[in-house]
């Protein structure tokens, strides 16, 4: 009996398959890739390797979990990159000189500039009607060119031991800002699984003029999303500082697209209404794990991103792929 067969003979194998098909999918494809670099990869599987793999996977962890908001109402944001750059030269200049009582006030700094990026690329794209692609792009270009207006171009190299000594700290053995990548999927995973807002956050990626006339302003779930991103995107900033010491206006060039494509690899449709940041989780974590792995087997700079891009294709075409299955499994049950 065919798989097909089955789903029509039994509605929840439908949806048991259908499930499968998301996460349990990519969770396969991780440990078979972990399989691989076990065995092919030298010291892929010491304590060390595996603590740098957690703490590399960190920044792009936090970054796509703002993404997922974002990608699941149909939107993208193609301006963390630069808005993180921002984020991080402003904080960092607060903090310069000004010891570890500087580190609160920063946090916060960061926090607000990347929701005010994020609620202005959520506004314009919602008030006017702009496709989301367009805004962010634009918003790519003015933080970046903000970033480096306000530090000049130069790099902040003076900030706190404290903020610094995070970086480098560990809880239960796991990097610190790795435990603050956990928690943030962990509280992202809360409201959009335990929560209404997050039930129509999903229902607007599916089927926006339904949730408008039943009575909610798709608008303002919209512009929350964006928000949510940009305040991902302030705490990756701060991240960063701490765990490389500094703060430059030339950080985060392609960094939205890592981010994009953590949430796609983890099962999340570019057109909305479907994904998780469990997905976007295991995405992440495949992502760094290749990386990783490849750098550990001698493979180029050059090598390493042609794989990554064949990898991030072949998760769309599985993305298409699997959209169509989901559809024919949701007709026979």
């Amino acid at each position: 009996m065919t798989t097909l067969s089955v789903a029509r003979a039994n509605p929840r194998a439908s949806r048991l398959l259908s499930q499968v098909l998301g996460e349990a999918g990519i969770g396969v494809a991780l440990v078979t890739l972990t399989v691989f670099f076990l065995a092919a990869a030298p010291h892929f599987a010491t304590t060390g390797n595996v603590r740098d793999i957690m703490t590399q996977i960190t920044l792009n962890t936090i970054l796509a979990v703002g993404m997922t908001f974002v990608i699941l109402v149909g939107g993208i944001d193609l301006s963390v990159g630069s808005v993180i750059a921002l984020c991080a030269v402003v904080a960092g200049s607060s903090m310069e000189h000004g010891g570890a009582g500087a580190i609160p006030l920063a946090i916060v700094l960061s926090v607000l500039i990347g929701a005010a990026c994020g609620l202005v690329n959520g506004l314009v794209t919602e008030r006017w009607r702009v496709p989301s692609f367009i805004v962010t792009l634009g918003m790519l270009y003015v933080a970046r060119g903000a970033a480096e207006q306000y530090t000049h171009a130069a790099t902040i190299y003076s900030l706190p031991s404290a903020l610094t000594d995070f970086g480098t700290a560990t809880i239960a053995g796991a990097p610190a800002v790795f435990v603050v990548a956990l928690l943030m999927v962990a509280g992202a995973w809360f409201v959009l699984s335990r929560t209404v807002f997050g039930r129509l956050v999903y229902a607007t990626g599916n089927n926006e003029e339904a949730v408008r006339l039943s009575g909610h302003k798709t608008t303002h779930i919209k512009v929350v999303c964006f928000v949510v991103g940009g305040l991902c995107v302030g705490v990756a900033a701060v991240v960063y500082m701490a765990r490389l010491g500094v703060a430059s206006p030339i950080l985060g060039q392609g960094y939205e697209l890592n981010a994009i494509a953590a949430v796609v690899i983890g099962g999340a449709s570019l057109t909305g209404g479907r994904g998780s940041v469990i997905g976007t989780l295991l995405g992440a974590c495949l992502l760094g794990i290749l990386t990783n792995g490849l750098l550990l087997m001698g493979v180029s700079d050059f090598q390493r991103t042609m794989v990554t891009g064949a990898v991030i294709i072949v998760a769309v075409v599985l993305d298409a792929y699997r959209k169509k299955l989901s559809t024919r499994l949701s007709t026979t049950s």
